[in-house]
């Protein structure tokens, strides 16, 4: 091998450095995701997967937790375990016109009360949208707390051995965002908890029936409660136009921004893992312009309305009719449709009306 001057050995190495930065510049951009929102992919058909109830979560600690290496999942976790339709149940049942414990207690009347979703000895996850920590419910960015605070307290008399109220706000501290959201006063007076969303808890799943998202990063707590009850608030948003039950379903993954490529399908695949018990759509307030964060109370429409249904689609679509949208309308609703998750079709659905007055 012949003797390398000083000069030489150093172009060589410098030659070398650049190709191998070059190849990882070339895998880093293939990476990238674009961030404007195309036309729905291609769906097909997925199959839907009953699971086992999983044994009551361990209560979670109520302080903020210090951040961790996040959890590698050794194994799938099981989702909550579909509900079946009671026998004369309506498709979707809309109550109108009360005080927000009364509307969730007569709208869950038809499905025959809280008891037919939340058996004797259950852990429960209520999941609302609890997206900043700077406004407080009567701006329409956060779900009512009088609405969490009473479903608490029907799961609660319905037998459950816990009730866990959680979300990851994107702005502000979660912390922060329980308090001024007016959330945390009413759960912890119905006897719930208010579960922070630690780092090391998120598990890495695959979604094997998915049509886009065939893998993300869930808070494992929500995959192993026995109950999950998603309780978002009716609002417009920049991106997805709405935010409702499946769009509030983001807020219980790690990665948030590389949903917003192919947004629809993605909400759609992830509501298919994840199945909540139930869909209860606060449209109590709703934000008709400037979502998700709004913050002029000119936004805001009083309708005092709660829409119950185990259909998240078909909850979502008749919440996007409060802003007289067609459901097919919004992308995830429609890929919710395609890919088998549930209904859209309003006219042939059995939905009661209950009119509360005042």
């Amino acid at each position: 091998m012949p003797k390398l001057t000083r000069r030489e050995f150093l172009r060589m190495l410098a030659t070398g450095m650049t190709a191998m930065a070059f190849e990882q510049f070339l895998a880093a951009c293939e990476q990238k995701e674009p961030l404007n929102e195309p036309t729905l992919a291609p769906t097909r058909l997925a199959p839907t997967a009953t699971a086992k109830p999983a044994s009551p979560q361990s209560t979670a600690t109520a302080s903020q937790p210090q951040a961790a290496e996040p959890a590698q999942a050794t194994s799938t976790p099981e989702q909550p375990a579909a509900t079946s339709t009671p026998v004369g149940a309506p498709d979707i049942a809309v109550a109108r016109g009360g005080e927000p414990e009364d509307l969730i207690r007569r709208a869950l009347q038809p499905f025959g009360g809280i008891g037919t979703f939340v058996p004797k000895g259950a852990s429960v996850i209520i999941k609302p949208n609890i997206c900043v920590a700077y406004h407080t419910y009567e701006y329409a960015a956060t779900t009512n707390p009088f609405l969490v605070g009473a479903l608490v307290k029907l799961c609660l008399e319905a037998g459950a051995s816990s009730v866990q109220v959680m979300d990851a706000p994107f702005g502000g501290t979660a912390k922060e965002a329980y308090a001024i959201s007016g959330i945390q006063d009413q759960v912890q007076a119905a006897g719930g908890e208010m579960a922070y969303m630690a780092d090391f808890k998120y598990v890495d799943v695959e979604i094997p029936d998915a049509v886009t998202l065939h893998k993300t990063s869930i808070f494992g707590d929500i995959l192993k409660t026995n109950v999950l009850i998603n309780v978002p608030i009716a609002k417009t948003h920049s991106l997805a136009r709405l935010t409702l039950g499946m769009k509030n379903l983001m807020g219980v993954i790690r990665d948030r921004s590389g949903m917003h490529y192919l947004l629809g399908n993605k909400l759609a695949d992830l509501a298919g893992r994840i199945r909540p018990t139930l869909t209860v759509v606060d449209a109590i307030r709703i934000l008709t312009n400037n979502g998700p964060t709004g913050g002029n109370l000119a936004d805001v429409k009083k309708l005092d309305t709660v829409i119950v249904s185990q259909d998240i689609v078909a909850a979502d679509s008749y919440a996007a009719t409060l802003f007289d949208l067609q459901p097919d309308s919004l992308d995830y609703i429609a890929a919710g449709v395609q890919t088998g998750l549930g209904r859209s079709d309003l006219k042939n659905m059995r939905i009661e009306e209950i009119p509360l007055g005042g």
